[in-house]
């Protein structure tokens, strides 16, 4: 009886096992969701570092939510007509006073929380830039495929851009705190045409610089660049890649609402689980979508552009960072 030996056995030049075709990594929708789970385990490491830049904001909004509140009004020409309506009352200063007698509830804070609400924010606001440099490291690193340890790679970004990610990350701080406070603001004030042009203009400003920061930090880890030249091309890059970046933000937005959704669905059945879900890996997976539309950007219009300026021997308008182009 002949038995038949398949030839492929034999075939030297047949791929042995462990051997895999060549991943194409072309940042495209298939590949991010290809990635992300297969980084996802170090996204969860990651999560537990990234936590620390929230748990002061998690701090204060429990003291503003649970504390004593009063009400007060919010225009400032209220007062004034208060005074004068009781003085001289009339018909015009009472139409005047109930048009501004809009009402806000505000907290009333002791002296020692707002001691500890001062620290927290000075706290928050010194090592801002350091955990996102930390961060943006390691996502990064996750992203171009790199050997990534997630502790010593995490503490290595903040070491390697110490004085420049402090002075960053204070301007982004000021800056997000600016935004954010006007937008509540406003938010808070809106009804006439005035109010409402300055509320439409500080959403759209808060928004701008939110696809801004996408490419702030990873251009610092990336590059050796001035402060005031990193915020100008993340600037000019949110309109460059607005289709990553409107793909990322509408991600965001999904992730975000998933989570609301599932809050509102499980929480009257005394289910809790959807409020702490999104403490294990939301930031680090909102990370990663922000790199995975920022990287591809930076790398067409900065980093291609070098490397060919680089064989060509001409002089290059920046330096990659030492190490962070292996």
């Amino acid at each position: 009886m002949k038995i038949a030996i398949p030839m492929k056995w034999f075939n030297k030049n047949k791929d042995g096992k462990g051997v895999y075709e060549v991943e194409s990594r072309k940042p495209t929708l298939g590949f991010f969701f290809k990635l992300f789970f297969r980084k996802f385990s170090q996204l969860l490491q990651l999560n537990l570092f990234m936590l620390l830049m929230v748990i002061p904001i998690l701090v204060v909004g429990a003291i503003f939510l649970l504390g004593e509140k009063t009400s007060t009004a919010t225009e400032l020409i209220y007062a004034p007509l208060y005074g004068i309506n009781q003085v001289v009352p009339s018909p015009d200063t009472s139409a005047l006073l109930d048009l501004s007698s809009i009402q806000m509830n505000l907290p009333v804070f002791s002296p020692t929380v707002n001691i500890i609400i001062l620290i927290l924010g000075i706290v928050m606001a010194l090592t801002w830039g350091w955990q996102n440099v930390g961060a943006t490291y390691v996502l990064r690193g996750l992203f171009r495929g790199d050997a990534v340890f997630v502790f010593s790679d995490y503490f290595y970004g903040i070491k390697r851009n110490l004085k420049q990610g402090f002075f960053l990350g204070l301007i982004d701080f000021i800056i997000s705190a600016i935004l954010i406070y006007d937008f509540v603001y406003f938010y808070n004030l809106t009804g006439s045409f005035t109010l409402d042009l300055m509320y439409f203009t500080t959403f759209a400003l808060l928004l701008i610089y939110i696809v801004m920061r996408f490419y702030i930090y990873t251009m610092l880890v990336t590059f050796d660049l001035k402060i005031f030249k990193i915020i100008k091309n993340a600037l000019i890059f949110s309109v460059l890649g607005i289709k990553r970046n409107i793909m990322a933000m509408l991600g965001i937005i999904l992730l975000i609402g998933i989570h609301i959704l599932l809050i509102f669905l499980f929480i009257p059945y005394g289910i809790s689980i959807p409020l702490v879900l999104p403490f294990v890996y939301i930031l680090a997976a909102l990370g990663f979508m922000t790199m995975y539309a920022a990287y591809p950007v930076i790398e067409k219009y900065m980093i291609t552009p070098y490397e060919q300026t680089s064989s060509e021997g001409e002089e290059a308008t920046f330096e990659f960072e030492d190490g962070a182009q292996e």
